[in-house]
């Protein structure tokens, strides 16, 4: 059974991270189903704002995003001010016009290295996909096809090395596995303190 509605309640009970916002961090492998399970729990928060950090990287900085999301989401939300993002067109190869992030209750951080060392101190709570590298990796590769065969040679190195210097998946509180009827979540390696039980969870 699918319990993101049960997480999603988890979530909304843990204490505020970066001012007023509960900023929740959903990271794991490049293809691991990220997105797609940021964006069902996102619903199930009741339309949580959702950060992308394919939108901070770079073709030439695929890790080197942490001083632009400190500028452009953490600064204004520890002030309790709405971010603005500026997301990358991997077409263009250029930084686009600023997007709206409002300080909500609940903020998603999602994509590869959103628990890393550097944002830490500032979740409430990192959701790891509990999804090994070569599976989330050849499930990435079929869906972007054969033209992004180099990228994705490239990607692959980068992330492991990224995370065997700054691995996120010790310190997370959940493990996200997905399941023929949704999602399920476990205990992570380090569980943050449980919130009260959610009282309408299944």
């Amino acid at each position: 059974m699918d319990r993101t509605a049960a997480l999603a309640a988890r979530l909304r009970a843990l204490a505020p991270s970066c001012g007023p916002v509960r900023l929740v961090a959903v990271d794991g492998h490049a293809g691991s189903g990220k997105s797609t399970f940021a964006g069902r729990l996102a619903a199930a928060l009741g339309g949580a704002p959702v950060v992308h950090l394919d939108d901070l990287a770079t073709h030439e900085e695929l890790f080197g995003w942490t001083g632009r999301f400190r500028d452009w989401v953490l600064e204004p939300f520890s002030r309790g001010e709405p971010g603005r993002v500026h997301p990358y067109d991997w077409n263009r190869r250029l930084f686009g016009p600023p997007r709206l992030v409002p300080a909500a209750d609940v903020v998603l951080v999602e994509g590869v290295g959103g628990g890393r060392r550097a944002v830490r101190p500032h979740l409430a709570g990192l959701v790891w996909m509990d999804r090994g590298p070569q599976e989330s990796w050849a499930r990435g590769r079929r869906r972007d096809g054969p033209p992004q065969t180099a990228f994705w040679d490239g990607w692959t190195v980068a992330e492991s090395r990224h995370f065997a210097g700054d691995p996120s998946r010790p310190f997370a509180g959940w493990l996200v596995r997905e399941c023929p009827e949704g999602y399920e979540w476990l205990p992570g390696p380090a569980e943050a303190t449980p919130p009260p039980p959610a009282r309408h969870a299944r």
